[in-house]
């Protein structure tokens, strides 16, 4: 699996990202460097899950200021400062299921259907793509979660933890029962053909 230098930051850019931070810390009016470079990925991330660009402009503004608000409680972990954005617009997008402002959506691209047809040993051919999107919508959230931040997002381990709030090892354990749970749901589905 490539690794998507969107999310991953060498030790340079977390040094300088961690200059952003301290100064925002002692004035917010330092924090455009940050909003500048993780909007886009933080509305990305919202749109993917919500598919609605109204709602998921608003949610994204909603976690930029939740993170400005809180940025003294902010401590470093070794991961880009994003993890800690995506936690908050995680929690955002929940909320928002759980206000009924949004529903849940599953925006796939081909080319991730082509690794996750990979990871779970089947052709990646156009009916078994379709069937592969038929049943990741019928996955439970927190799996599909997991399965768009490692097959999508191109997310290592250490980071999928960082952003829900697990360790590392069990975000792997968790992606991998993610993936049997695709797996059986797809049997059973070609069974049924």
């Amino acid at each position: 699996m490539s690794i998507n230098p969107l999310y991953h930051k060498s030790t340079n850019r977390l040094e300088e990202e961690l200059e952003w931070i301290s100064r925002a810390k002692k004035d917010p009016s330092h924090f455009g460097p940050v909003y500048k470079e993780y909007h886009e990925q933080i509305f990305r991330y919202i749109y993917q899950r919500l598919g609605d660009e109204e709602t998921a402009f608003d949610i994204t503004s909603q976690v930029f200021m939740k993170a400005l608000n809180s940025l003294h409680k902010y401590e470093y972990k070794g991961v880009p400062f994003s993890s800690w954005l995506y936690r908050i617009a995680k929690s955002e997008v929940y909320q928002a299921f759980r206000d009924k402002k949004a529903e849940r959506t599953v925006n796939l691209e081909t080319i991730h259907l082509f690794d996750i047809a990979e990871e779970i040993e089947e052709d990646s051919n156009e009916k078994n793509k379709a069937a592969i999107l038929k049943c990741l919508n019928s996955l439970k959230e927190g799996d599909v979660e997991l399965i768009e931040m490692r097959f999508f997002e191109k997310r290592s381990y250490k980071e999928m933890g960082e952003i829900l709030d697990i360790k590392e090892n069990n975000a792997k354990v968790k992606t991998f029962r993610a993936l049997d749970k695709l797996k059986q749901v797809f049997a059973n589905k070609q069974d049924r053909v």
